[in-house]
């Protein structure tokens, strides 16, 4: 580790750190390819993210508690690999962060499942003002359209562009991350060329569909809405649960809010589970 990493590590701390106490590491926080929830980030919005990320914590889950607090961002950029390609054809860019913790008996064993690549995958908590649809140009943001996304029209897929971020929360390790490519690198912050880890997820869309629900319908009305969809969606098919999702997220770009990750957990249900982020984007998932 070098004195110019050491001393942005320094800038976070109280006092000053030896290169023997720290442990640091790179992940991908984002990219501008559509993801999951066929949404993408603009290059603008990579940029901004990129200059409010330093200095953020990474958490558990988006669970927002002092206890779940294991690292900080020290150091960002924005990678242009030009041997691939986004799925809207142009050069595909990501958000890479530099990160440290303070080496400890308690987060050993996080240390070693970021080094054996069990905790890489992470997702990202923001606010976008604006979220363009790839088809007519309207803002979602400001009034709704008909296109939905994911669908196909004129042989053109639907997705939103994300614009005009307005504010970065945190980081979390997650199971199962927005965005295909976000997560821990190969390598540490002291190497050169990195490499992601491969990030094949799939999960029943029926259950998948279910967990969209439970989050979106905390956010429409707490804990008893959660409950009572829950019991509605227990038996419900596919197109059902496509429905019953598509209702909570009009209520959702009504009021601008929506939340991010898809919780790892079917049961237990704790408001901690899910991250609100205002003012549209919200989903973003990692975006």
């Amino acid at each position: 580790m070098n004195k110019e990493i050491l001393d942005k590590i320094n800038q976070f701390t109280r006092r000053p750190f030896t290169e023997e106490e720290i442990y640091t590491f790179s992940v991908i926080l984002c990219d501008n390819d559509i993801d999951r929830d066929f949404e993408r980030f603009s290059d603008t919005a990579l940029e901004t993210l990129a200059e409010n990320f330093i200095g953020k914590t990474g958490i558990f889950d988006h669970n927002p508690t002092t206890s779940n607090q294991n690292a900080r961002i020290f150091d960002t950029e924005i990678v242009t690999d030009n041997s691939r390609k986004t799925k809207t054809g142009e050069p595909y860019k990501y958000l890479k962060a530099s990160a440290y913790m303070v080496r400890t008996a308690d987060n050993e064993t996080l240390i070693s499942e970021i080094d054996g690549g069990i905790k890489k995958e992470v997702s990202i908590s923001c606010s976008a003002s604006s979220r363009k649809c790839s088809i007519c140009g309207c803002d979602k943001a400001i009034n709704g359209c008909v296109h939905t996304k994911g669908k196909m029209y004129n042989n053109k897929i639907s997705y939103v562009t994300l614009d005009n971020i307005t504010d970065v929360y945190e980081w979390s390790f997650v199971a199962v991350p927005a965005q295909i490519n976000a997560g821990v690198t190969k390598r540490s912050v002291n190497s050169g060329n990195i490499s992601t880890y491969s990030d094949v997820n799939i999960i029943n869309a029926d259950n998948e569909l279910r967990r969209d629900i439970r989050r979106l319908a905390f956010f429409a009305g707490g804990k008893s809405a959660v409950d009572n969809a829950m019991i509605s969606a227990e038996f419900m098919n596919t197109s059902q649960l496509i429905e019953m999702k598509k209702s909570f997220e009009k209520c959702m770009m009504s009021t601008k809010i929506e939340v991010q990750l898809i919780p790892d957990k079917e049961n237990d249900f704790s408001a901690d589970d899910f991250s609100m982020k205002q003012e549209v984007k919200n989903e973003y998932r990692s975006r």
